[in-house]
C-alpha cells in the first residue's frame, strides 16, 4: 500500500496538504477548559495528526529510496511545522501554546519516520532484492 503511495506522489501530495489543512483548522478552534478525558484525546490528537503528516510527506519526498538528506528534510519540515503550530496556538483566544504538545508532535513525527524506514529497509530487503542489487562479474 505505502509503494501505491509512492507512486502516485499527487494523491500523496493531496493527503499531506489536507492533513496539514485539518491541523491548522483545528489549531484555529477554541475549546473549553480541559479534563483527563480531554486531555489524552489531545495527546492522541496530536501524536496521530503529526504521524500522518510525517508519514505522507516522507512517502511524497522519500519515495521509498534511500535518500537521507531528503528523509531527514522531510523530518525536519515536520517538526518545524509542528512547532509553528503550537505557536499559533499562542494567537487563538482560548488556546495554549505548550511545550508538551511539541514533544508529543515530535514523538508521532519520529515513530511514524521510524515505521517509514524499517518499510524502506524491509521491502529492499525481502520484497525486491533484485532491484537494488549490484551484479558483479
Amino acid at each position: 500500500m505505502i509503494r501505491w503511495f509512492e507512486k502516485h506522489n499527487k494523491i500523496s501530495l493531496g493527503i499531506t496538504i489536507l492533513i496539514a489543512i485539518i491541523i491548522f483548522y483545528l489549531s484555529s478552534l477554541t475549546f473549553e477548559q480541559s479534563s483527563q478525558q480531554t486531555n489524552t484525546n489531545s495527546i492522541l490528537y496530536h501524536f496521530f495528526a503529526f504521524f500522518s503528516f510525517a508519514f505522507f510527506l516522507l512517502i511524497l519526498s522519500v519515495k521509498g529510496k534511500e535518500k537521507h538528506l531528503i528523509f531527514s528534510l522531510a523530518i525536519l519540515i515536520s517538526i518545524l511545522y509542528g512547532i509553528s503550530d503550537e505557536f499559533h496556538q499562542f494567537f487563538v483566544q482560548g488556546r495554549y501554546c505548550s511545550f508538551s504538545d511539541v514533544l508529543v508532535n515530535t514523538t508521532g513525527i519520529l515513530f511514524a519516520s521510524m515505521i517509514y524506514l524499517v518499510s524502506v529497509k524491509y521491502r529492499k530487503k525481502f520484497i525486491y532484492p533484485k532491484m537494488t542489487m549490484n551484479y558483479e562479474t
